[in-house]
């Protein structure tokens, strides 16, 4: 069972190695050639709001499958059962994926506290420093969260090389992937293109930014008990089976089929109970609209 499974992980993981990318794909129908191309901008977009910017979509799978088959081949090492092995394989190949999301969050959430005061830096760099509205703009964000650096450094770079305010927004855009990030470079680039008084329309960004930080935390403080609840889904279910296997001849009770199809039922549905309460306790994000 080791043996399939690493073999299965190795050939996978070369394949996902090889250069080239799905639109290059042979042999690859139109639908299916659209599916990778959509799940690679997917993750893609994932590694970026987390600040990976180096890491590619095809590392990332790799990085899930490794940690499926070792997670598979503990159960396996463990109950001697190939199963319920595989489907705690397949639960924990979700784990990098949960754990990038929820680096993303903490991402966003710094940011969304970071972008207020950024627009109020702006306000002054402009108005009473008199500063031409591109260099407040990237003085500002160069003090931005650490995971933002990169991305105003990149966009820093394509002003200074073409002076194209636009161009080197899009660049910042497309490298943030943050709804708040979108308006942000919108407004400022419509008033640096089009004129007019930028003080007020900056000042009521801010306060749309921060009652949605306000709204947030409030909606965040009030599931936080549920949050904490939801981590017994698995430990207490983990806890039960590791005492079962403690006693007497508690190991034993998994050769048999029905037991090994009971726990991989146990599995599944304790994997989909964990993924239907972090959906329901999911905070609402702001959806990009100008990321076309």
């Amino acid at each position: 069972m080791n043996s399939i499974i690493l073999a299965i992980g190795a050939a996978l993981g070369a394949y996902l190695l090889l250069p080239g990318s799905p639109d290059a794909a042979p042999g690859v129908s139109e639908r299916s050639r659209s599916l990778l191309v959509w799940m690679r901008t997917r993750v893609q977009s994932w590694l970026t709001r987390s600040g990976l910017h180096d890491t590619t979509p095809e590392r990332f799978v790799l990085l899930s499958m490794l940690t499926g088959s070792a997670a598979g081949c503990l159960t396996w090492f463990v109950l001697e059962a190939p199963v319920p092995a595989v489907a705690v394989g397949l639960a924990c190949a979700t784990l990098p994926a949960t754990l990038l999301r929820r680096r993303a969050a903490r991402s966003m959430d710094a940011a969304l506290e970071w972008w207020p005061r950024m627009i109020d830096e702006i306000r002054v760099r402009v108005g009473s420093a008199g500063q031409p509205i591109p260099q407040a703009f990237w003085a500002a964000g160069m003090d931005g969260p650490e995971a933002y650096r990169p991305a105003f450094a990149a966009a820093r770079r394509e002003w200074a090389l073409s002076t194209d305010f636009a161009t080197s927004l899009a660049v910042l855009k497309e490298m943030l992937a943050d709804p708040t990030a979108d308006v942000v470079c919108e407004t400022v680039l419509v008033i640096h293109e089009v004129g007019g008084d930028l003080d007020p329309v900056l000042e009521a960004l801010a306060v749309d930014r921060r009652t949605d930080l306000r709204h947030r935390r409030e909606a965040e403080s009030r599931s936080a008990g549920a949050r904490l609840a939801r981590w017994f889904v698995l430990l207490v279910p983990a806890g039960m089976a590791f005492a079962g296997l403690n006693l007497g001849e508690g190991r034993d009770a998994y050769d048999s089929p029905a037991a090994q199809l009971a726990t991989t039922i146990a599995v599944i549905m304790v994997a989909a109970c964990w993924w239907w309460a972090a959906r329901i306790m999911r905070v609402p994000t702001q959806r990009r609209v100008f990321d076309r």
